[in-house]
């Protein structure tokens, strides 16, 4: 099958439901400009991916070789989805790809996406209707060849036809657009804004009056991609806008952390307006031993009194491990469970299992003076990263316990795209960067490089990632009180409030 899917106008959050699933079960994709590397991140590793995407004076490939491409890959027998920004039938040219598939006999469906047209304007607080000042509205191609001896466009009925009119692709084309719609009627005190980037982090918005627009854009050097608005609407910006006021719009953060854990905080940084770059600063890897004692210490879990876990990455490879072994939770029957952070006993409870143990502050030292008044005689299974410190099992031990230390994971540096990452931070493109481990600091800086800190704000979700900050010469800007995303996330909105 060959999927025509809309890919929304900007904001991966606003990709259907349908389109995602499609994408999750793509064997080839052949996607534009506009869609985003977050959407792209559905598809399958394995998949193969083809780049067709057009700018203004470029294109990587002409409309009928790409309608050709979809034609060559349909007859593969695999799932093909041809991935297009917004909605494939609104200025997509999506149909002409149809037809082209059509006349070859191959099947495909239609994913409509959500528009820019309507997304974009209400993203700047702009509705394309409201009572009492619009009851209609139209959509219209900005990107028509000046050289062209006669528009394609009937402005003489629709400078007036419609009270909201919506131009994409219409930067270049602006002064015409404007002296058009002038000429045959519409006001030049008409309000008007210039929306570029639209439903993005990086959104810009610029509102004017229909005569100053061509000239303003001029100045401030707007480039595409954006969006042309006209109508009394606009002036209801200035109630309605909602999402370049959130508290971190505009901000760009760098996520260091494993990249199957990065999304949590991303998603939270990117809810408050965010722009996040993910840099997976670890991965999370088998122990040097393979799970030598990682298997041998499951095959005598029931000897142990009580197991404590330090990571929400521990307690998913320590049950990982139990599975392999073909065993479940009832083999823990008789051993008390501890848990330092509640990302770590709230992953516990993934697995049936309530923490008998949750420090009030989420350090070894402190799940130490809790428990050093009842571990006396008792066997102790300590699962946790290769590296880490050996405070826990040392206070534990001189309180008469004896304690297995074993390693169900190890952390990796994971420098990919290090370079582009350090272009970004060299430019002042990067205004935060969090650390929710000490392995984040290190590996970043393994990767980075010490001196690429050193102009940076910093975010740690603790004092322990704050003291390794501390051990390449960072004192930390925000430090998280609550050692969590959540307690992390909250620092950084303080930080911003000032």
């Amino acid at each position: 099958m060959v999927y025509l899917v809309g890919a929304g106008p900007g904001d991966p959050g606003l990709l259907t439901v349908k389109a995602r699933e499609i994408l999750e079960s793509a064997d080839v994709v052949i996607y534009d400009r506009l869609a985003g590397e977050e959407i792209l991140n559905y598809v399958p590793e394995n998949a193969e991916k083809i780049y067709v995407g057009k700018s203004a004076g470029k294109h990587t490939l002409k409309q009928e070789e790409i309608n050709n491409l979809l034609v060559e890959k349909g007859k593969s027998g695999k799932n093909i989805v041809r991935l297009k920004g917004g909605d494939p039938f609104v200025f997509g040219r999506g149909g002409e790809e149809g037809i082209s598939l059509a006349e070859n006999n191959l099947p495909f469906e239609i994913v409509p996406g959500v528009t820019s047209a309507v997304a974009v304007p209400a993203y700047a607080g702009i509705p394309v209707t409201h009572r009492g000042i619009a009851v209609s509205f139209s959509v219209i191609t900005g990107h028509e060849d000046p050289t062209k001896p006669e528009s394609g466009i009937r402005w003489e009925k629709l400078a007036t036809a419609t009270d909201t009119l919506i131009f994409l692709m219409g930067i270049a084309n602006l002064p015409k657009i404007t002296e058009k719609l002038i000429e045959n009627g519409r006001s030049g005190k008409t309000p008007a804004a210039v929306i570029r980037r639209g439903t993005t982090p990086a959104q810009e918005v610029f509102v004017t009056t229909l005569e100053k627009a061509a000239a303003e854009v001029e100045e401030r050097k707007i480039t595409p991609p954006a969006i042309f608005v006209v109508g009394e609407t606009v002036n209801l910006r200035e109630s309605l806008k909602f999402f370049d006021t959130k508290i971190l719009f505009g901000k760009r953060i760098l996520v260091t952390r494993a990249r199957t854990q990065a999304s949590e905080l991303s998603r939270k940084l990117k809810n408050l307006g965010a722009a996040v770059i993910e840099f997976p600063a670890i991965k999370i890897a088998p122990p040097s031993d393979n799970f030598k004692f990682a298997d041998a210490a499951i095959k005598n879990i029931r000897s142990y009194d009580r197991i404590i876990f330090t990571s929400a990455n521990g307690v998913e490879k320590f049950f990982d491990r139990l599975k392999f072994a073909g065993l479940d939770t009832r083999v823990l029957g008789k051993a008390k469970i501890a848990a330092i952070g509640s990302a770590t006993a709230k992953k516990l409870e993934n697995f049936g299992i309530i923490a008998d143990n949750v420090p009030a502050e989420f350090k070894a030292e402190n799940l130490a003076e809790e428990l050093k008044n009842s571990v006396a005689g008792e066997k102790i299974l300590l699962a946790r990263a290769e590296v880490a410190r050996n405070i826990l099992p040392e206070e534990l031990e001189k309180h008469g316990a004896k304690v297995d230390v074993v390693p169900f994971y190890k952390t990796e540096p994971a420098d990919e795209n290090s370079g582009e990452i350090l272009t970004q931070i060299n430019s002042g493109k990067i205004d935060l960067v969090t650390f929710t481990s000490s392995s984040t600091v290190e590996n970043f800086v393994k990767a980075c490089g010490r001196d690429c800190l050193k102009n940076l704000k910093t975010a740690a979700i603790g004092p322990i990632t704050a003291e390794t900050l501390k051990k390449f010469e960072v004192e930390p800007d925000i430090v998280a009180e609550e050692y969590t995303i959540d307690g992390l996330v909250a620092a950084i909105q303080n930080f911003q409030a000032g």
